[in-house]
């Protein structure tokens, strides 16, 4: 089973061009917001209409401009999980669970729904309407909703966006048993890193309404390619560098100094990223020291933010960021000059 997405859509200055396959997988799509995910998914599911494009599922094609195919959302057959829900108010639990079933025979669409109910926990809650039910409720409702639609893929809307961090961390460790089993396509739509790390095989980074290819959730984090990938996997420091006369060496123009690097160069301009918990206090054998004047201190719930002015950098150079767990920071007054380093492995080089 296999989702394959090409389109375009313009919404006055802003082109929307996504570009992926997702097969039998959880695939996210991750971006700031105002990047496209949302719409994309929109897309997907016959709520909007792409400019241009084609949109195939399981081999059936649902959208194709050149040859004019464009099904309603009913005939995608995509299960469409909505930020806020989308259950029917006035219905009880029972009446929005059958609406999202196919099945004619009477017999059928009864024993559907009542298998719905008990696989989502929905039982003493059939009679209930969608305000007397907890979020956690909602979201399984929802969810037995779009499974009797028995989807060829689900689309799921930043799912848990609207909710504070121990409900969601519930409803998210619930999700993920729900979907676990099911064989087909799954888009993941979120600007969380680490509910996409937790949750998903694959992800495809979005910036401006454009995708970047699809890669392996552990390769984005470990080593992203482009400066939006890096921003979005959490690197904090990213500079504009060129390489120098030395092997594996970029110069770092606003910082005044070079750093030598684990990979080949670009032979034009790029840029560096540093993540903050990769920088340390640099012991005489290691290279890349950087001596710093300590300029901010900001306690975190579980870590010291350290924000640092490189010596013999230019005015207008970004202060660099270095995170640190607290019981391992001897505390320094601002202005303390403190020796860094970061290790060649640890350099980003990136797009």
């Amino acid at each position: 089973m296999s989702l394959s997405v090409k389109l375009k859509k313009r919404y006055g200055d802003f082109l929307l061009d996504s570009e992926f396959e997702c097969g039998n997988e959880v695939l996210a799509l991750l971006g700031a917001s105002g990047c496209g995910k949302s719409v994309t998914l929109r897309c997907i599911a016959g709520i909007d209409k792409p400019d241009e494009g084609r949109i195939v599922l399981d081999g059936r094609v649902l959208f194709d401009s050149e040859k004019k195919i464009n099904l309603t959302p009913q005939a995608r057959r995509a299960g469409y999980l909505f930020q806020q829900y989308a259950l029917f108010p006035s219905m009880t639990v029972l009446q929005n669970v059958a609406s999202g079933v196919r099945e004619k025979d009477k017999s059928a669409r009864d024993a559907l729904v009542d298998d719905m109910i008990r696989r989502f926990q929905l039982q003493g809650l059939e009679a209930l309407r969608p305000r007397q039910l907890s979020g956690g409720q909602q979201q399984r409702a929802a969810l037995a909703r779009i499974f009797a639609s028995k989807p060829a893929a689900i689309l799921l809307d930043e799912p848990f966006s609207a909710l504070d961090s121990y409900l969601k961390w519930q409803l998210e460790m619930e999700l993920f048993e729900m979907l676990k089993d099911y064989e087909g396509s799954i888009l993941w739509i979120s600007h969380d890193r680490g509910e996409v790390y937790r949750n998903c095989a694959k992800v495809c980074a979005m910036d401006a309404g454009r995708t970047e290819p699809v890669r392996p959730v552990e390769e984005l984090f470990r080593d992203p390619i482009t400066v939006s990938a890096a921003r979005l996997s959490g690197c904090k420091n990213i500079v504009e560098a060129q390489p120098s006369n030395e092997w594996m060496t970029a110069e770092v123009p606003s910082w005044n100094r070079s750093l030598q690097c684990s990979k080949e160069l670009p032979k034009t301009k790029f840029c560096l990223g540093i993540r903050a918990h990769h920088l340390r206090q640099a012991s005489e054998k290691d290279v890349n020291p950087l001596v710093c004047t300590l300029r901010r201190i900001t306690d975190d719930l579980f870590s010291v933010i350290l924000m640092l002015q490189v010596h013999g950098a230019k005015e207008d150079a970004p202060l660099l960021r270095m995170e640190m767990p607290k019981e391992l920071w001897s505390p320094q007054p601002c202005g303390s000059d403190l020796t860094l380093s970061i290790a060649p492995e640890d350099i980003l080089i990136l797009k």
